[in-house]
């Protein structure tokens, strides 16, 4: 049975590439900040809460505008400045 609203294959790839830019996007952040893949928790809770927190981490991150670094730099700022990790985890975006 043939969907009512069908996409052109032309807007079916866009939405396809689109989706997947913003998910390498995200994936590529969370290797080069966070390390990602050198992750070695075999425990699948563990690795799913591990990766929780890395994803709010990321958000906390992104959020912040009050220094133009990259986000690496953002997150070793944090782990070395109180006052900064402070601020990030009580900004109300």
């Amino acid at each position: 049975m043939p969907c009512s609203n069908q996409p052109s294959a032309e807007k079916a790839l866009s939405i396809v590439r689109s989706h997947w830019g913003i998910e390498n996007q995200l994936h590529w952040v969370l290797d080069v900040v966070f390390n990602e893949d050198d992750c070695q928790v075999k425990d699948n809770r563990c690795a799913e809460n591990l990766s929780r927190l890395r994803h709010i981490a990321t958000n906390l991150l992104k959020r912040d505008k009050s220094t133009k670094v990259s986000m690496k730099n953002k997150r070793r700022k944090a782990s070395w400045n109180d006052e900064y990790l402070y601020n990030l985890l009580n900004s109300k975006g």
